[in-house]
């Protein structure tokens, strides 16, 4: 026999148990990094990079299409840079050259 007294249950102002309703931490849960992102000033990257976001609430095995879509997205603004034409060229000092 022991003559150790139980301690009481914690109680919530509403008289139920408060370890009841209390969320259990799983560390395997998705949860957000927190990591902050600056403004690129290229909207379309700004676009790309805010889709990070959505990883943060989906499991290590949903990860994957979020970063390959963002990179698919990532690497099109880049091939788009390249496609423009730029500014000309400036004259070469030797083209009247005989």
């Amino acid at each position: 026999m022991s003559d150790a007294v139980p301690e009481p249950e914690a109680q919530r102002s509403d008289g139920e148990p408060a370890q009841a309703h209390a969320p259990e931490h799983d560390p395997a849960a998705p949860a957000p990094l927190g990591v902050p992102r600056t403004p690129t000033g290229n909207a379309e990257v700004d676009a790309r990079l805010a889709r990070l976001a959505d990883a943060d609430h989906l499991t290590t095995d949903g990860h994957v299409e979020v970063y390959e879509d963002v990179h698919r997205g990532l690497r099109d603004a880049l091939t788009a840079l390249d496609a423009r034409p730029g500014p000309p060229a400036p004259p070469s000092p030797y083209e009247n050259r005989s």
